[in-house]
Parts: structure tokens; C-alpha cells; sequence
């Protein structure tokens, strides 16, 4: 989905897409138009400060930046737009994902990324709709409405059960 994208996705490098791919489906299932860019902060220096310093000026609202290990893709996609960034550190086999986690969290002050678990697309995705949905109220009914089909799921899933 390209048409006008609200919420770009960035990523180091194409195998976070499996991971990824539940926050396109957060997106699609919001109607929320999106791109996808697999850019490096290493490899693409140059190409990644462009994208992340034009997002504004092309629509892009919030930016989800997903990174494994060292994990500056999120950190310095925040230092080059004023942009909400969310992180979404990826599990690697190595570390399991808490290397990238610590690189994304521990950014310095005035630089803030947003941060969600090793490997949540999906919160990740719901986060930037929650931000898009500040200014947007349909888009605010349609969450409201999820969290209480979630809740209704819950109540349903755990009746009867006995403690």
C-alpha cells in the first residue's frame, strides 16, 4: 500500500520482513496507507538520512524503524526527523534479540524512540495507529473498537474457568 502512506516502515535489511509483516497487517486491517523501505543505517547512510529527513515533507507521520544487534536503524532515523519513531528491536540468534532491545532503548536524552518487544510488529504497528488516531476520530473508533473486541475475546476465552 503506497497511496499517500501515513506510517512508513524501515527496516536494515529484508530478512526482518517475516517479523514486519504483522504491522502491514495492522495497517491494512486500519486502512492505514503505509510504505515499506529496507534501508540501512550502515550500508545506506546517505539514502537513510534522505528518506528519514523528507518523511514529513511526504506525508509520513510516524516511522516504524525494526533493526536486529546493534540496532541503530530506530535511534538515528530518530535523530534526523522530529517525527514519532517506534523501534522494533529484532531477535537475532546470538543474543535473542536483548542486544538490539538495549541498543533501542537507551537512547540519549532529547533523541526519545519509542520502543516495543523483541520482535512486536504488531504492538509496534498499533502504537503508530493509536499516535495517527490522536488527530483522526474514525480512526480512534475503529481502536476503541478493537480493545473491546479484545476484551470481549478475553472475558469469553477465560469463562468458566475456575481458580
Amino acid at each position: 500500500m503506497t497511496t499517500n502512506p501515513q506510517i512508513g516502515i524501515i527496516m536494515g535489511s529484508d530478512s526482518d520482513l517475516p517479523i514486519m509483516e504483522k504491522a502491514f497487517a495492522v495497517c491494512k486491517e486500519f486502512d492505514v496507507p503505509f510504505e515499506v523501505k529496507i534501508i540501512s543505517a550502515h550500508r545506506t547512510p546517505d539514502v537513510h538520512a534522505e528518506y528519514s529527513k523528507s518523511a514529513a515533507n511526504r506525508g509520513i507521520k510516524v516511522i516504524i524503524a525494526a533493526a536486529g544487534m546493534a540496532a541503530h536503524l530506530p535511534g538515528v532515523t530518530a535523530g534526523h526527523t522530529h517525527l514519532p519513531v517506534i523501534g522494533v528491536p529484532i531477535s537475532s540468534k546470538n543474543l535473542d534479540g536483548m542486544d538490539a532491545l538495549l541498543a533501542i532503548v537507551q537512547m540519549p536524552p532529547g533523541i526519545p524512540v519509542a520502543t516495543v518487544a523483541v520482535d512486536g510488529a504488531k504492538n509496534a504497528a498499533l502504537l503508530a495507529i493509536q499516535i495517527l488516531a490522536v488527530s483522526d476520530s474514525e480512526l480512534a473508533e475503529k481502536y476503541i473498537q478493537l480493545k473491546k473486541n479484545m476484551a470481549l475475546e478475553s472475558i469469553k476465552k477465560n469463562d468458566g474457568l475456575k481458580y
